[in-house]
């Protein structure tokens, strides 16, 4: 399926777009889950409002959604990842992302892999939208940045030398600027406790020149792979008339491992309190809350 050329593009590189490979009858599923996702949103839903700008972002939205499940098991997108890394996968969790139609919310430059109790080098993101996307509106990456061997700080959470009362007059502060998050019952990105021990992601967004950033113009049946420590985020550089839905699914070969994160952003699934789980434990150890999907 994949040529040599491929494989070490997207092993030096940290991405690649795979173009015309998702059937119209799953980039209908895929459609239907989202729209059923945003119009009945959940405890794990949230808004992120920037300025005039604004992107709703939904954590596990595959564990309320037939259809989303049926996509991420039977569409082909599991078997690419697989197929990449040349080893079999398992889901680990997913997310909804929705920009409303008009000036896009950029989405800051940033690293997944930090933002879970996870580690490993085969966390791989597949990036899935039933819209077309350009290049202004799409995902863009630092080339390269996943073989930094830098775990960065996540953008969000509360600094642990600054007491709770003192984080919330942060968070009005920047409210009053039109920078907020109106928080789901069960989530919030503000909650988490920032690993101030970890490096900050370098001012990327003011100093392009210095970086070797590619981004893609994106059509619905194409599907983005990225590493999960790749540095990554979208731009706003185009105005849209109809929102861009995406599906941003993680995958984890079989060397990713549980790494118990000070600074956890995303919490892990509900299930997996049940086992306990242990910094070093492989995901294979949790039965059935990580499934083989390829």
């Amino acid at each position: 399926m994949f040529t040599d050329v491929q494989r070490e593009r997207f092993h030096n590189d940290g991405a690649i777009l795979i173009k015309n490979v998702l059937k119209d009858e799953w980039i209908k599923v895929l459609a239907a889950g989202l729209n059923t996702c945003f119009n009945e949103p959940d405890g794990m839903s949230s808004e992120l409002v920037m300025l005039d700008t604004q992107m709703r972002v939904d954590q596990f939205p595959a564990a309320r959604s037939e259809a989303l499940r049926n996509f991420i098991h039977s569409s082909g997108v599991a078997d690419l990842v697989a197929k990449m890394i040349d080893a079999p996968v398992r889901f680990y969790m997913d997310q909804m992302f929705v920009k409303p139609s008009g000036e896009m919310m950029p989405t800051a430059w940033h690293q997944d892999t930090s933002y879970y109790n996870v580690e490993g080098s085969d966390l791989i993101r597949a990036w899935v939208s039933p819209d077309p996307v350009p290049r202004g509106a799409s995902l863009e990456i630092v080339r390269g940045s996943h073989k930094w061997n830098i775990a960065y700080r996540p953008l969000v959470g509360r600094d642990s030398k600054i007491s709770k009362k003192k984080h919330q007059e942060v968070l009005e502060k920047a409210r009053r600027k039109g920078f907020y998050e109106r928080a789901g019952k069960e989530f919030s990105y503000n909650n988490s406790l920032l690993d101030t021990s970890l490096p900050e992601i370098p001012d990327i967004e003011n100093n392009r020149e210095s970086f070797d950033i590619i981004g893609w113009d994106y059509e619905p049946c194409d599907v983005i792979l990225f590493h999960g420590n790749l540095i990554h985020g979208a731009c706003n550089e185009t105005v849209l008339t109809y929102p861009r839905r995406a599906h941003a699914i993680m995958f984890a070969g079989p060397d990713v491992r549980y790494l118990k994160r000070l600074g956890q952003v995303i919490p892990d699934p509900k299930a997996l309190a049940s086992f306990k789980p242990q910094t070093g434990q492989y995901l294979s150890d949790f039965g059935d809350i990580f499934p083989l999907v390829s």
